[in-house]
């Protein structure tokens, strides 16, 4: 389905001032667009006097202007910044808002592209809207995405909590309010339903894009080679596109029915939904059959449950992530009580849903 104009142009102006400056040329290739379609956009913002164009390359006006000081917070208003295209944060989101509109609060909701830097824009332009508060989940596709964001969030004004995010330790940001799944409780819950039902050689394939996909690759390895009952055990990039640290072993951007015959593992768990349909798929494609010849669980369960073969699949608490941030944030807005709370890092337990991809040996 083609994107509507006014969406695109929005990515188009969040990439450029998230940068200072791009080209059209590679404004065009990010967007899958023609470069005519981009001109046509650039042209139309640099006349609201959105953007300055130049010859073949796009600029920024925050450079160009002083930008206006923030407007001072109404106290009514909570900006959510959140990444497009991204269902498992659209849950948080959806937590999140009933806690707020409950208290009051009118929500400003921030789409963010999939363009490194795109948060920072989007987040001052809530500030100076009066956003007394941000509830924040930066897509992070890389660590060096993530440390470059911890400047400007560790230099907030206002209270601000991330969801689905955890600070690292000793950075910049070990200050800021956060809330996430435990995802080293969610792969242990996977492991040991695995390990339960006889297997003892398993996969594990997760993606390696974002700040989940890297704790469940660094827990799985842990558990892993930390367990007892497991035999042997491999990991493998979920798709070509999920990669973004890499560089990887040959092993490792492996097709799953070829990792599971090397290995001669039994089971394997699938990050994140998406891609574990698509890796059933292919699997049925080459003789293997869930859950008979491979046990399949799921990392995510947003649609894990609606395969022709429903999939097992430990679901973290995204819509509870989304309610204790809001809550978190409110008390951070409470004058009465905000400078008695101290920073807090708040985990929530993942669930494991029982289906029929999995079965004992």
């Amino acid at each position: 389905m083609r994107e509507p104009v006014e969406v695109r142009r929005q990515r188009i102006l969040a990439a450029v001032e998230s940068r200072g400056s791009a080209r059209v040329s590679d404004l065009a290739a990010e967007l899958e667009v023609s470069v005519v379609t981009v001109r046509r956009d650039v042209e139309e913002l640099a006349q609201e006097g959105r953007l300055r164009r130049g010859h073949g390359v796009v600029r920024s006006t925050l450079a160009a202007r002083a930008i206006p000081a923030p407007r001072p917070p109404d106290g009514d208003t909570v900006a959510v910044v959140v990444p497009e295209r991204h269902h498992y944060l659209y849950e948080s989101l959806h937590g999140a808002r009933s806690v707020l509109e409950a208290s009051g609060k009118r929500i400003a909701l921030h789409i963010a592209p999939q363009v490194a830097g795109a948060e920072r824009p989007l987040a001052e332009r809530a500030l100076e809207d009066g956003a007394a508060g941000l509830l924040l989940a930066p897509r992070w596709r890389t660590l060096a995405d993530e440390e470059a964001d911890h400047p400007w969030l560790s230099a907030l004004e206002v209270p601000a909590v991330l969801m689905e995010r955890r600070p690292g330790a000793g950075t910049a940001l070990h200050a800021m309010d956060s809330v996430c799944s435990d995802h080293v409780y969610g792969a242990h819950l996977a492991v040991e339903h695995l390990v339960g039902l006889g297997h003892r050689r398993i996969v594990f394939a997760t993606r390696d894009d974002s700040p989940t996909a890297r704790t469940l690759r660094s827990a799985f390895t842990r558990i892993a080679e930390a367990h007892p009952l497991v035999e042997a055990w491999a990991w493998t990039l979920s798709a070509p596109e999920a990669g973004q640290e890499g560089p990887y072993a040959p092993e490792e951007t492996a097709e799953l029915h070829e990792t599971l015959r090397r290995t001669g593992a039994t089971a394997a768990v699938l990050h994140g939904d998406v891609d574990a349909l698509m890796l059933v798929q292919r699997l049925a494609d080459h003789g293997v059959r869930v859950p008979e010849d491979c046990s399949v669980v799921a990392y995510d369960d947003v649609v894990a449950g609606l395969g022709t073969t429903p999939l097992t699949a430990v679901a973290p608490p995204k819509a509870d992530v989304g309610r204790a941030a809001a809550e978190l944030l409110l008390e951070r807005l409470d004058t009465e009580t905000a400078g008695h709370t101290p920073v807090r890092r708040v985990e929530l337990l993942p669930s494991l849903s029982v289906r029929g991809s999995t079965r004992a040996l």
